[in-house]
């Protein structure tokens, strides 16, 4: 893959895009290029105020849809108002927090980051199916790396909660997800994407949140290898609209490690390429959120 930029996304002119977590970093950045490339964009927000004050900052066509992924009410209740979709970016995401309980008695990772996109994914496809070519893409990270899925306790009921991999656990479930949904799918494209280390709000948030000395120095040392936000929005903006973008695959910075570059096929841990935990992710979503999707 050449050295791809924002030159080369395609006029999206006619097109619709939601973006979750489009009030801010990666999310903001990416509606504002795929507006001014044409597209009309829904920025999924939790605040509609915040996503108000952002949308100002768009010069191109985007409205605010409320959208909390933590409260699969609300999941519902977004979905229910879009009725065609060329593609949906789960860019939304949090990280490095506390254990906490989303409004479902989710682990609060898990469920935002990965259940309550899975739940928006295929409550959409009923709307992505209305345009041809749609594309679904989910961002995940280089956390994946450390990810691990406890099937027998996803939502730390039982064992010790960790900062770390319960992030982990969700980035890894976002590309096993990715890869599914692209197996089942006949009619709608999958793809996932990562950024990098990319210095957002989210980056930001979590270094105040931990204390210790270690992550806060790992922290540091991880900024002299981060990149910008609109270079680290260049792989889900890649996966989203390039010709050569392909269901299946994961698209990240090509340099560093993955840390830091122009889009390119990412690694992938042998975690998130085994296709039976796929499988077990997929029933254990539906279990736990209760929707079942409508897959032909």
């Amino acid at each position: 893959m050449s050295r791809w930029t924002e030159a080369d996304i395609p006029d999206q002119t006619g097109r619709t895009v939601l973006v979750t977590g489009a009030n801010s970093g990666l999310g903001l950045r990416t509606t504002q290029v795929l507006a001014v490339k044409g597209a009309h964009v829904i920025m999924g927000c939790r605040s509609t105020e915040r996503g108000e004050a952002a949308r100002r900052s768009v010069q191109g066509s985007a409205e605010v849809l409320e959208l909390d992924l933590a409260d699969l009410s609300s999941v519902r209740a977004a979905a229910d108002k879009v009725p065609a979709l060329d593609v949906l970016i789960n860019n939304a995401g949090i990280m490095a927090v506390p254990l906490g309980r989303t409004v479902d008695g989710f682990e609060r990772q898990f469920g935002t980051n990965h259940l309550g996109h899975a739940a928006l994914t295929w409550l959409l496809l009923p709307a992505l199916r209305q345009r041809p070519g749609a594309r679904v893409v989910t961002v995940s990270s280089l956390a994946h790396q450390y990810g691990h899925i406890d099937f027998s306790d996803p939502n730390y009921e039982h064992r010790p909660y960790g900062i770390r991999s319960s992030y982990g656990q969700s980035k890894l479930a976002n590309i096993l997800f990715a890869r599914e949904l692209e197996r089942r799918s006949s009619d709608v494209t999958s793809i996932a994407a990562h950024p990098g280390i990319t210095v957002t709000e989210l980056t930001n948030n979590m270094a105040d949140a931990h204390k210790s000395l270690v992550l806060r120095l790992g922290g540091k040392i991880s900024h002299l290898f981060s990149q910008s936000v609109e270079m680290g929005a260049l792989p889900q903006l890649h996966a989203a609209t390039s010709p050569e973008a392909r269901g299946g695959q994961y698209y990240g910075p090509d340099s560093f490690n993955g840390m830091r570059g122009h889009p390119s096929v990412a690694r992938m841990t042998s975690a998130a390429r085994d296709d039976l935990a796929a499988n077990r992710l997929w029933e254990l979503t539906i279990k736990l959120t209760g929707i079942t999707p409508d897959l032909p």
